[in-house]
């Protein structure tokens, strides 16, 4: 008799994409690429009343305060700290914490290396070179949050989370700075802009400090690891979908009740990446990621989101696009000179919606074809 054939192990089904994350991802993006540019086109002729507050949003707070503009970036860092859950508890449960530990290391070590390019590489004189920027926030961002979700347990994690952000609070309140003391986070006196001033070598984009410096790197990272949280949420199957979606709602509303209590302690300041300015984000981000997974993910309203999620599933083609394909200048070949004269003063506008018209056909293009650059 023939002894039977064992069965082979079925192969683990794929997990679903979070087509909500993808969308976000994108929403965010857009703002970086050009929707700024069409709001103002649209305050041109439209003067003051919502186009003129959406507008308002549209630029960074000098120095203390929140616009919508300032959580374009944190909110990025949040969504790089809910996809890594996805990413990663797959790769620990397959290919164990060795494979996923190198697939973070190369990962940052990549998205450094990109950052270091996207600020002109080697093109210019070696001094020009920035060493901390956006990208390589966001990589050292998910290089550290990577490996403590690696390695510690979800308590574990938010008292890590925690302890960054009280520490950085602590470090920024008692440490003197010479010259100006202590708990002064006037920009240029402040412990984090002299750390800055006296090691942080190279070009720093603020003149002898940087918004993307060493020491605001640490409460970078808990914005990261408020996003790890959000996706422990709704990578919990436990959790029906209404759950998840209060669990996020109250928890950002939690997170901005402590953030703003906190401002007048510890003002919130995107150039500082202050501890209330990363609860503050953190807590939007949260309400954002909420509405998104309700009405694409649980409602299943997905054909509006569709141009978001191209560029969400692409965000370092569009990021770098603009070094490589002038959309404007091929805008202008149809819209430019007579047109955009004929066009009045409604001009400028028609060449931002042109312009954002053929990147968003160049995204299509590349989803159609399933073409990602991703690292």
């Amino acid at each position: 008799m023939t002894p039977p054939i064992p069965a082979r192990d079925a192969p683990e089904p794929p997990t679903p994409r979070l087509l909500s994350l993808d969308a976000l991802r994108g929403f965010d993006m857009f703002w970086i690429i050009g929707a700024e540019g069409l709001v103002r086109g649209l305050q041109k002729f439209a003067g003051g009343g919502l186009i003129g507050l959406v507008a308002e949003q549209l630029h960074h707070k000098a120095w203390a305060g929140f616009h919508f503009e300032d959580l374009i970036f944190p909110l990025f860092v949040f969504i790089a700290g809910v996809s890594l859950v996805f990413s990663l508890e797959k790769t620990l449960r397959q290919s164990g914490r060795r494979t996923a530990v190198l697939r973070i290391l190369k990962r940052s070590a990549l998205l450094y290396c990109l950052g270091i390019l996207y600020y002109g590489g080697f093109s210019t004189p070696f001094e020009s070179i920035r060493l901390l920027g956006v990208l390589q926030r966001i990589a050292l961002c998910y290089l550290f949050s990577g490996l403590l979700f690696c390695y510690l347990k979800p308590r574990a994690l938010a008292g890590v989370c925690a302890g960054l952000l009280v520490g950085y609070w602590a470090l920024m309140w008692f440490v003197p700075v010479p010259g100006h003391g202590s708990g002064n986070f006037a920009e240029g006196a402040n412990l984090a802009n002299y750390i800055d001033r006296q090691y942080l070598p190279l070009r720093k984009h603020d003149g002898d400090h940087d918004p993307e410096g060493l020491l605001s790197t640490l409460p970078a990272i808990a914005s990261c690891l408020l996003g790890v949280f959000a996706g422990l949420v709704l990578r919990n199957p436990a959790f029906t979908d209404r759950e998840k979606v209060f669990r996020l709602v109250a928890g950002g509303l939690a997170c901005l009740a402590l953030g703003w209590a906190w401002h007048p302690n510890f003002p919130v300041i995107k150039k500082l990446w202050t501890s209330s300015f990363v609860l503050v984000a953190g807590g939007y981000s949260c309400l954002l990621l909420a509405a998104f997974y309700q009405v694409v993910d649980v409602w299943k309203f997905r054909k509006w989101a569709m141009p978001f999620v191209w560029i969400g599933v692409n965000p370092i083609t569009i990021y770098f696009g603009g070094h490589f394909i002038d959309f404007e200048a091929m805008a202008k070949l149809f819209v430019g000179g007579p047109v955009g004269a004929a066009c009045g003063r409604y001009g400028e506008l028609v060449l931002v919606v042109t312009t954002l018209g053929f990147g968003f056909w160049f995204l299509r293009f590349l989803h159609q074809r399933k073409i990602f650059l991703r690292v």
